[in-house]
C-alpha cells in the first residue's frame, strides 16, 4: 500500500515539486504532512484533480536549538521563497515550540515533543496521521485508514469540538468519508436532528 500512496501523492504536482526541491528546503527532521497527502488520495478517489480544494501544503521540522518565534518566521520565509513560484500556501512548523503555544490556543497543556513524528502522531483524525519525504513515509495508523476514509477522534487529542469541525469541513469537499466507532454514535447523540448523510 506505500508504493500506492506513494504514486498517488505524487499525481499532485506541488507535492512533486516540494519534494524536489526538498535539499532546498534544509528542514532539520523535516517532513511534507496531513492535508496535502491524504486529500489528494481522496480527490483521486473521487475522480477530482489531484490539487483540488486543498488548501494549504503544511511541513513540519524539529529544531530544539531555536524555539523562537523569529526562528520558525526565518524557517517560513526561506521556505516561501523557494516555493513561491507554485502559487500555494505553504506552512512550516517547528515542533520543537508547540509547548510553548499549545495551552494558550487549545486550552490545556501539552509537553514537549521529541520530534517532528510526535507532531504527526498528534492529528485529529488518526487516518490523517501521515508525513513524507524522500525516501521515507510515516503513517503510526497504517494507511488502510486514508483509502477507507474513515474518520475517529485520535485519543491524544481529544479536542471534540475540532474534530467535529474537521469532520465537517472534510464531508463537505469528500461526502462519502465516513466517521467510525464511537465518534458516530457521539455525532448522532449530539446533532439528533441532523440528516442522515451528516452524522
Amino acid at each position: 500500500m506505500q508504493d500506492r500512496f506513494l504514486a498517488d501523492i505524487l499525481r499532485n504536482t506541488h507535492n512533486r515539486a516540494i519534494l524536489e526541491r526538498w535539499r532546498a528546503l534544509a528542514l532539520p527532521d523535516g517532513w511534507l504532512v496531513a492535508g496535502c497527502l491524504f486529500q489528494t488520495v481522496w480527490n483521486i478517489q473521487s475522480g477530482r484533480a489531484p490539487e483540488a480544494d486543498i488548501k494549504d501544503y503544511d511541513l513540519f521540522y524539529f529544531d530544539p536549538a531555536d524555539t523562537s518565534e523569529a526562528g520558525e518566521q526565518a524557517v517560513q520565509a526561506r521556505t516561501e521563497q523557494v516555493l513561491e513560484d507554485l502559487g500555494v500556501q505553504v506552512e512550516a512548523s517547528n515542533q520543537a515550540r508547540v509547548h510553548l503555544w499549545y495551552e494558550s490556543y487549545f486550552g490545556r497543556p501539552c509537553g514537549a515533543l521529541q520530534s517532528a513524528k510526535d507532531g504527526i502522531d498528534r492529528f485529529l483524525v488518526p487516518a490523517t496521521c501521515v508525513g513524507i519525504r524522500p525516501g521515507e513515509v510515516y503513517a503510526p495508523n497504517g494507511l488502510h485508514l486514508v483509502y477507507e476514509g474513515v474518520l475517529t477522534l485520535n485519543p491524544m487529542t481529544p479536542h471534540r469540538e475540532l474534530f467535529d469541525r474537521k469532520v465537517a469541513s472534510y464531508r463537505s469537499r469528500w461526502p462519502w468519508l465516513s466517521v467510525g466507532g464511537s465518534e458516530a454514535n457521539a455525532l448522532a447523540i449530539d446533532r439528533p436532528g441532523a440528516p442522515a448523510g451528516t452524522r
